[in-house]
């Protein structure tokens, strides 16, 4: 149940957010400028934000062995992670209320910077996961290498590096690859990145993406092809031991 809840939340996460975001506009403008309404909405935003991070939370145990195929770009990306959506729709909820709080003192002329720094750090992070659930994807093979991108910055690992990603030890569900390369040269960041030598595996099994590394650094004949559909069951079938 829980997988098909999550499933289904990725497969229309534009629209949940969307949602969420009008929800959140319409309960801040209710709290700074119709506080009765605003406190009507109270008691049930705060019992679905909760319902909202529970479910966050059962989900960042999903991590499918798999890639989403997208032929354009072309790349083998790692899926979309429906607890990070979530996340995002439970922060959105705190933050409508304190910019609704803030618009309230505001109008009443009572507002200060101890009101104002708070709600200026939560816009911004619920900005962060926004962006970040909106994108959904984080770690990509390319025909060129590895990348990983976040909201603010990016690397890029080309194979002619020489990555070699590895699960840390006595780690049964690893977060992140450790990675080592060859040639650390060749290593490019933009922005702020989120780390060198690692790969975030929150929404993907550690194990599998490892083993999708190692694949085409050994076989660089075939890396031409990734991001098609062919190559992508090619894969697949060269690597039996994946979890399901």
């Amino acid at each position: 149940m829980i997988g098909k809840v999550s499933a289904a939340v990725v497969r229309h996460r534009h629209v949940v957010l969307m949602l969420g975001l009008l929800v959140a506009g319409v309960n801040a403008a209710a709290v700074g400028f119709v506080p009765t309404l605003g406190q009507w909405l109270f008691l049930p935003l705060l019992l679905l934000t909760l319902a909202i991070l529970v479910l966050a939370l059962i989900t960042m145990g999903i991590r499918p062995a798999c890639f989403v195929v997208q032929r354009q770009i072309p790349a083998f990306a790692t899926p979309a992670p429906a607890w990070k959506v979530l996340l995002a729709l439970g922060i959105l909820g705190h933050v409508s209320a304190s910019i609704g709080a803030l618009v309230r003192s505001t109008r009443q002329g009572i507002v200060s910077t101890v009101d104002v720094v708070p709600s200026v750090l939560w816009f911004v992070l619920a900005a962060l996961l926004l962006v970040e659930a909106w994108r959904g994807y984080n770690v990509a093979l390319h025909p060129h290498g590895v990348r990983q991108s976040w909201a603010l910055g990016s690397v890029t690992v080309p194979w002619e590096a020489i990555p070699a990603a590895q699960i840390p030890p006595g780690a049964d569900r690893p977060s992140r690859l450790r990675l080592t390369f060859a040639q650390p040269q060749l290593v490019r960041r933009r922005g702020i990145s989120w780390g060198r030598k690692a790969l975030r595996t929150d929404n993907v099994d550690a194990g599998f993406l490892a083993a999708a590394i190692g694949h085409y650094v050994r076989h660089g004949e075939h890396r031409a092809a990734i991001g098609s559909q062919a190559e992508y069951e090619r894969l697949l079938a060269e690597l039996p031991e994946r979890a399901g």
